[in-house]
């Protein structure tokens, strides 16, 4: 079960949490603590990620908001009827919601990155390209390439060119399955794999430390 505890569904505006049923918060902290403390790029720095309000109590919900917080990502609450739309299915109540919010109630938070979802696999010619960070759910085959303001996570194998922290922020990061791309960027510094690479059983993690860019093994 604790592989279930926490499910989670990508959309435009960021991660969709949901929580296996009869969990207990003790359990659902453990997991996402575990998750943000391994570095995995389970969430990205700078996502917004949306919880069910009605899932915990208030003081639960402080809490998994002041941990969120503490790994640099805005943790909001969503009702069962945002969820529904979420989804594409009919929801008057949040269709009237958003009809009727004032004009500073639809200004986006500053603070939160937005993340741009791909479930397929990118083949060559393929390009994304966006100002905040992106989580590919498949392969990034040779010739692909993704260019990114922000992390770059790749729940596959990378054989492209990928550009994460494109407008400047060295913080960003690539992660991938198999890390084994043409060409990486990070903001300003760029790094080319070596001509022969084998490909490792764990996943990696490419950052910029001390001015250059390094590749390490994680934890998924």
């Amino acid at each position: 079960m604790h592989d279930e505890i926490v499910k989670i569904k990508g959309g435009r505006k960021g991660l969709q949490l949901s929580f296996a049923e009869g969990a207990s918060f003790d359990d659902i902290w453990k997991h996402i603590e575990q998750k943000l403390e391994s570095g995995s790029g389970f969430f990205l720095r700078g996502t917004l990620v949306l919880v069910p309000r009605e899932r915990f109590l208030k003081e639960e919900l402080a809490r998994l908001q002041k941990l969120f917080h503490e790994h640099g990502l805005i943790c909001r609450t969503m009702g069962a009827e945002e969820t529904v739309a979420s989804e594409g299915k009919p929801a008057a109540s949040a269709a009237k919601k958003q009809k009727t919010a004032s004009p500073a109630a639809r200004k986006k938070d500053p603070q939160v990155q937005e993340m741009v979802v791909v479930n397929r696999t990118l083949r060559g010619g393929q390009e994304i390209r966006t100002a905040s960070s992106v989580l590919v759910c498949g392969n990034v085959n040779p010739g692909a390439q993704i260019i990114a303001g922000g992390s770059i996570d790749i729940r596959g194998t990378c054989r492209g060119l990928v550009h994460a922290g494109a407008s400047g922020d060295t913080d960003s990061f690539i992660i991938a399955d198999h890390l084994m791309p043409t060409q990486i960027r990070i903001a300003n510094l760029i790094a080319r794999s070596p001509d022969h690479m084998e490909m490792t059983e764990r996943a990696e993690r490419a950052s910029i430390k001390d001015g250059q860019i390094v590749i390490e093994p994680i934890e998924r």
